[in-house]
């Protein structure tokens, strides 16, 4: 199967400025989803990946402000294998309504990093 990225996602204090400028730039087309406070982002592109501009909901430093999430089969099994490696655990599980769950992960060096698991 493998472990491709999935989804990207940019941390934003001002996620509409940001969603914004991208949209002006490259003709991303951006969907606010209030519910969730998160804007989701269609490239138009035949190839590549979609992502999102979110607001984290607390403070602090979100290392490198930008996510990858990396699909996966099972998440706590990728979260044991994170920790066992020397990375650090932030979110442990989190659902998404009708897409699936995902878990926040730092590497090493601190990078944060997203694994996800897709709703069947």
């Amino acid at each position: 199967m493998g472990n491709p990225v999935v989804h990207w996602e940019l941390m934003s204090k001002e996620p509409a400025k940001v969603a914004d400028f991208y949209a002006k730039i490259f003709g991303w087309k951006v969907n606010h989803v209030p519910e969730i406070n998160y804007r989701i982002v269609e490239t138009g592109a035949k190839e590549g990946i979609n992502g999102g501009i979110v607001k984290p909901d607390r403070e602090g430093p979100w290392p490198g402000n930008m996510l990858f999430y990396i699909l996966v089969d099972d998440l706590a099994k990728f979260r044991k294998m994170i920790v066992a490696a020397g990375g650090k655990i932030h979110v442990e599980e989190q659902k998404v309504p009708r897409m699936g769950k995902f878990s926040l992960f730092t590497d090493p060096e601190g990078r944060m990093m997203g694994l996800w698991k897709a709703k069947r």
